[in-house]
């Protein structure tokens, strides 16, 4: 026992220096009588130590097999402690070692712990694997070695076979000496308990031991071992063997049957192992032949499934590689005449059952392929990635590598048409009905108010790009500008449009007539689908066809959309069905939707209140169905804008195309739907315009301009509306250069017609006018904020000198009572002038640059028209002061008491009266408009020097009427006295003096007290709001005075008046210094203002008498 292999097998561990007591050996090994009693009381210490396994009831059959001990040398023990015949180990079966599991173990096979493992190797086995041993044991064994092992294992069969033959031999003798003693006692046990009769004829035991088991009857006994019913036997007879006793087996019969039932149920499988393994093996021989033909049909399936196609084209032209070689050994053995041998047959059998499974699953295949073909189209939409857009490719490949009979290219470039021309008219017709329904809405709704149009009117001074998109008009009529740019995209795009789908079939249509795509394309088997890799003329002339027809389809739907009025039948959102009881079952959503587009959630159509029909109406969005009613002018150019660009653009990629390049009238017809597109928007911008001009006077919120507090936020707000939809017209009527990158486009874009351009002028120029006319009736009408609605105000103009309300209570310089008129009006003056001088000329130039249209016209009939505006409301404005000035004068110097009785020492006091009311203009002025104080004080001045002049001609006048009457009254009076020669009466003193009085009409203190009041007014205002006209109607006024007063007495008194003047000035300089220049003020801010007035003359006079203190006498005397 020196081979480690014995010690572990002897001992029965498996490691021969273990680290614990084996589990195994616990388990001590009772007898055969300890198993039959079991019941006996044992020690306590025995019972403590061994550990009862919990037996079955078969334990009586495993007594003596598997409790006993094997008497063959290192016998294997199983799980449960039974030994076995397989020994541990074993020598070489070809004799060229004394230990397997040793050789095993030296070529690093480690097998003593995996007993399945090592009884492979073990001839003993049953698992025994001949060629597993043979490659292992034997792998470095040369051939010569393998056959002196064969020699070696026949010799030593033979040696046992005579061992077995030595054996029978030499003791026959004890074998029929052994079968007489069996025989005796088969006779005594058959003839125990029965009556000894004399049987002289009974059989010798020989004959006896060979026929009596012919009459043993087990008849009666079922499998579960119950005999039938029989009278009772003796003890002695119950064993006997008769066949009352069932041949001495009456007793143990039934025992032994359920053991016999148990046993086959047990050990049937192993018994029955052999005939199992030679069925195993002859069909293992079987399939080992037929291994390559029998996977074939596997592999195929596999690789459909997979889709691998690859592999499947692979497996294919294998199977059929087989079927030849199966066909030509049959063709071989019929010519020859030669009957096929049983493993030809089989082999052919087997091939013809593979490739009938292999057609089966091609012909399955390849409808499967047919139909993804057809409808990959989907995939290639919907997916972005290259290799799903090549799905076609390896299908068409995979089809002409198989063998078909249709051309796959051409059933592919047809499915794709077909495709492409119904998506073209289901996402047209779905945008249409969807924009249609939308614009319903809106027509159904509220019309904006001024006030949400105003805020939407300066969205254009927005800084932020971002903000002035979002503002530009309400949020539904923006979503509606959305879904109509969506839906044109969905049909125009480059890029997952429609027009970008055409494109990619045309190019891929070329690419197969050009023959490049087919380079990569196969052949198929024996080149039998070559012939599918070149299209006919006829097929690619319909292909020619069939893209101008696509091309043409598309671009009848866009002129449609913009050229014809807004559809009636929005049926396509509905179910073709209607729902009128409950069990009436429903259409599904999804088959009213396009299986093109994601559905919009807003086209959630309830049947039971559908969408408003379409609007009657007069508006002029009525008549287009891209518009959406209420929709502003910056909203439609910005959008409008985005579609002619998306449409010039797609219109020169079709014009670019190949098919449509080399016709004749395609890219007329291109040409056609741009300029229908271009005229219907231009036209819908432009009355949308003209609605909005109607309603630019919301532009004017009455709120101070940032960089100028004499102007609000109206011209600033106004030009840059103006200026977006000019830029936005320009975007309409000339493309963008990024549209007209291909040559293609000079043939189909054209530069606009005159008529649009003549359009778009007018209604730039009534724009104007109409924002003019706005900003009177803003000046005229008070603003309700909350409302945003400009209203007649009746009677509540404010009048600040009739109601003694002074201007300064009512602003400041940071904010704007736009409930006053008077400064409503002096603030719509100066943004006239700020309009007049810089907004409409820079608007009139960006036309002229956007249009190429030169406005040389247009500039002085603005010009005019502004100034007609601004002299209109200059006068409604400073009319009530004049007014008021007047007939402050006028009634002053006409009352009785204007003359003074004794010389004057002051001014009267509608002086002062008249010099404070324009102090308060001045303030207002200067608070509100401080470019307007010099117009207006300047024509007020001259409102006053008109006033005394015709104040003082008719106090002249009246004096003159007066004197003449007195003098009437006087001559019809008689005189007392006569007197003269001829007796006629003379002149008497009194009526002397009465003449001389009517000469001079002004006393000599009125005519000083008229010339103080005069200068006085002159020397106040002259020297910032003097004018030749002013200083025309003071000399008129000093003419006057000399013609009603005694000019030389009033010479005399000059030197006195100088006086009193000066004096006057000294005490009133404080309350008048707003009229006087200050020193190192620039002349130019007070040259500012109104243009076209008396202004710039007035400056010029004043400027000539600069310097002057006081007025003098001229040469008629008048006071200097």
């Amino acid at each position: 026992m020196s081979d480690p292999v014995d010690v572990l097998g002897h001992y029965g561990i498996t490691n021969a220096f273990p680290t614990s007591w084996p589990t195994a050996k616990d388990e001590s090994d009772t007898s055969e009588g300890e198993d039959e009693n079991e019941q006996t009381p044992k020690p306590a210490a025995s019972r403590k130590g061994n550990v009862r396994r919990s037996k079955s009831r078969y334990t009586v059959l495993e007594k003596n097999f598997a409790d006993r001990r094997s008497l063959v040398p290192g016998a294997q023990r199983t799980r449960d402690g039974a030994e076995n015949l397989v020994q541990r180990d074993e020598a070489d079966a070809l004799g060229f070692t004394e230990s397997v599991v040793g050789e095993l173990s030296l070529k690093g096979l480690q097998v003593e712990e995996d007993r399945a493992l090592r009884n492979r190797f073990l001839l003993s086995s049953t698992t025994f694997a001949p060629t597993m041993y043979l490659s292992q044991v034997h792998s470095e064994a040369s051939t010569r070695d393998l056959v002196k092992g064969l020699e070696f294992l026949s010799r030593s069969i033979d040696q046992k076979s005579a061992s077995l033959k030595a054996l029978v031999e030499e003791n026959f003798e004890r074998f029929v000496r052994a079968k007489s003693v069996i025989d005796n006692v088969y006779t005594e046990m058959r003839n125990q308990g029965a009556e000894t009769e004399p049987d002289k004829n009974r059989p010798t035991s020989k004959h006896q031991s060979r026929t009596s088991l012919h009459y043993r009857n087990i008849s009666g006994q079922g499998p579960g071992g119950r005999a039938s019913v029989k009278p009772p036997l003796n003890e002695k007879k119950k064993h006997a063997l008769t066949k009352e006793s069932e041949y001495g087996v009456h007793g143990i019969k039934a025992p032994l049957i359920d053991i016999v039932g148990k046993a086959e149920e047990i050990w049937g499988p192993a018994l029955g192992g052999r005939e199992r393994e030679n069925n195993l093996k002859a069909i293992l021989e079987s399939v080992n032949r037929s291994e390559g033909v029998m996977e074939v049909g596997q592999e195929i399936a596999d690789a459909i499934k997979r889709k691998d196609y690859e592999t499947l084209v692979r497996s294919y032209t294998k199977a059929r590689a087989l079927v030849n070689s199966a066909r030509s050994t049959a063709s071989t053995a019929s010519m020859n005449g030669v009957q096929l041998t049983d493993p030809q047959v089989h082999q052919i059998v087997m091939t013809a059952r593979m490739w009938l499974d292999v057609e089966t699953q091609i012909d399955n295949f390849k409808r499967v392929v047919w139909r993804d073909l057809t409808s990959v189209q989907a995939n290639m939409t919907m997916s972005t990635d290259r290799s799903h857009r090549d799905d076609h490719v390896a299908l068409i490949s995979v089809l002409l590598e198989l063998g078909v009979e249709d051309n796959p290219i051409w059933v592919w470039l047809l499915s794709r048409y077909d495709y492409l021309k119904n998506k073209i008219g289901t996402t047209f017709e779905r945008s249409r009905v969807e924009i249609e329904v939308c614009r319903r809405r809106l027509a159904s709704a509220d019309k904006p108010s001024l006030y949400s149009s105003a805020i939407h009117f300066r969205s254009p001074t927005q800084s932020s790009a971002e903000d002035k998109l979002k503002h530009l008009d309400a949020a539904p009529i923006l979503e509606f500008w959305e879904l109509v740019v969506h839906g044109m995209g969905n049909l125009l795009s480059l890029q997952g449009g429609v027009l970008g789908e055409v494109l990619d079939f045309w190019d891929k249509a070329q690419s197969f007539i050009d023959g490049r795509a087919q380079r990569t394309l196969p052949t198929g088997i024996d080149g039998s689908s070559r012939k599918f890799h070149k299209l006919s003329p006829d097929d690619v002339q319909a292909l020619q066809s069939g893209a101008i027809e696509l091309i043409d389809v598309l671009r009848e739907n866009i002129f449609s959309f913009f050229a014809d009025p807004p559809i009636d039948d929005i049926s396509m959102l509905f179910s073709p069905i209607a729902t009128e009881s409950p069990n009436t079952p429903r259409t599904p959503r999804s088959a009213t939707l396009s299986p093109f587009s994601k559905p919009d959630q807003r086209m959630n159509i309830d049947l039971l209140s559908p969408p408003p029909p379409s609007p009657k109406t007069s508006e002029p969005w009525a008549a287009f169905a891209f518009w959406p009613p209420y929709a502003n002018s910056l909203s439609g150019v910005h959008y409008l804008g985005r579609l002619m660009l998306l449409l010039a653009t797609a219109a020169s990629e079709m014009a670019a195309l190949q098919p449509i390049a080399s016709g004749s009238t395609g890219a007329k017809k291109l040409k056609i739907l741009l300029n229908a597109a271009r005229e219907r928007s231009a036209k819908a911008v432009c009355a949308a315009w003209s609605n909005d001009s109607q309603s630019s006077k919301v532009l004017e919120d009455w709120t101070r301009a940032l960089d100028s507090k004499d102007v609000t936020r109206m011209p600033s707000d106004f030009a840059a509306f103006e200026g977006f939809i000019l830029s936005g017209l320009q975007k309409i009527l000339y493309i963008p250069e990024p549209a007209t990158a291909k040559k293609a486009a000079s043939e189909i874009i054209t530069p606009p017609p005159s008529t649009l351009l003549q359009m778009t002028r007018d209604q730039f120029m009534t724009t104007l006018y109409r924002t003019l006319e706005g900003m009177r009736e803003n000046a005229e009408r008070p603003v309700n904020k909350g409302l945003g609605i400009w209203a007649s105000n009746g009677n509540s103009e404010l009048d600040l000198v009739s109601s003694g309300t002074s201007p300064v209570e009512k602003i400041s310089s940071d904010a704007i009572d736009s409930s006053s008129r008077s400064i409503r009006l002096l603030l719509t003056l100066s943004n006239l002038t700020l309009l007049r001088n810089t907004t409409i000329p820079a608007l009139i130039s960006q036309f002229e640059s956007d249009f190429s249209i030169a406005l040389p016209d247009a500039r002085k009939t603005l010009t005019e028209a502004s100034s007609r505006f601004d002299s209109g409301l200059f006068q409604a404005y400073i009319q009530p002061h004049a007014e008021t000035l007047s007939n402050l004068i006028t009634t002053s110097i006409a009352s009785p008491s204007w003359p003074p009785q004794s010389r004057p020492q002051t001014v009267r006091p509608y002086v002062y009266t008249a010099l404070l009311h324009l102090v308060s203009l001045h303030t207002e002025l200067t608070t509100t408009a401080e470019p307007l104080t010099l117009p207006v004080l300047t024509s007020l001045f001259e409102t006053i020097c008109k006033s005394l002049l015709d104040a003082f001609r008719a106090r002249a006048t009246a004096s003159q009427t007066l004197d003449t009457w007195q003098s009437q009254t006087n001559r019809r009076t008689p005189s007392p006295s006569r007197g003269g020669a001829n007796g006629t009466n003379g002149p008497t003193p009194s009526q002397s003096q009465s003449a001389s009085g009517s000469q001079n009409k002004f006393s000599l203190p009125a005519l000083m007290q008229a010339t103080l009041d005069v200068e006085f007014f002159a020397q106040t205002l002259s020297a910032l709001y003097g004018t030749e006209k002013a200083s025309e109607y003071q000399s008129q006024v000093y003419v006057e005075l000399d013609r009603a007063g005694d000019a030389r007495a009033l010479q005399a008194e000059l030197p006195e008046m100088r006086g009193i003047l000066k004096r006057l000035k000294e005490g009133t300089r404080g309350e008048f210094a707003c009229f006087r220049r200050e020193r190192g003020e620039r002349r130019e801010r007070d040259r500012g203002g109104r243009e076209g007035r008396d202004g710039r003359e007035a400056r010029e006079a004043r400027d000539g008498r600069e310097g002057e203190g006081s007025r003098g006498r001229d040469g008629d005397g008048r006071v200097r």
